[in-house]
């Protein structure tokens, strides 16, 4: 029989490794549903608001997704960044490289999938397209899918990593 201290000290260690770790305080916090739907809805009407092709600023605008300081991790058509700055060259050389370049370009987005995580966090799933005509005259669409992270910061809901896969037209 073994000693009691030592049957005491297995006891506790065996009731320590089924206990459950501590969460952080922000997943301790309940949300209501409305509280979840505005916070979704809040993304939403933010990201399509900076996804303005008529924008004065088209960078400006897309860039005002992100936060003006810190880490900023982005994947996109097999290139990662992981600054603020970084993302700024891509969007910069992106927009004029081949957005300055359409012809009534529309964004249309499609189904727009919140799961909010906690008070400030939440990601979107959304899928979109950019019909528009070409310098040549020829009808032509880039889009895809992009999946971001938020988180609040200072009362504002950014973008902190996305993720965008460009879709592949069939035919």
């Amino acid at each position: 029989m073994l000693p009691l201290a030592i049957s005491l000290a297995l006891s506790l260690a065996s009731l320590a490794a089924c206990t459950p770790a501590p969460t952080p305080a922000s997943a301790n916090t309940t949300l209501s549903t409305a509280q979840r739907e505005a916070i979704a809805d809040t993304i939403r009407t933010r990201i399509t608001r900076a996804a303005n092709l008529s924008a004065k600023d088209v960078v400006a605008s897309l860039m005002s997704l992100y936060p003006d300081t810190g880490r900023v991790i982005s994947a996109s058509a097999g290139h990662v960044t992981t600054s603020r700055d970084s993302l700024a060259l891509d969007i910069t050389a992106f927009w004029h490289n081949i957005g300055q370049n359409m012809r009534d370009p529309r964004w249309e987005w499609g189904p727009m999938y919140v799961d909010v995580l906690a008070p400030d966090a939440a990601v979107l799933t959304a899928s979109y397209k950019i019909p528009h005509i070409t310098p040549q005259g020829h009808p032509h669409i880039v889009g895809g899918a992009w999946t971001a992270v938020f988180q609040r910061r200072g009362g504002k809901w950014v973008i902190v990593q996305e993720h965008l896969s460009d879709f592949v037209p069939i035919g």
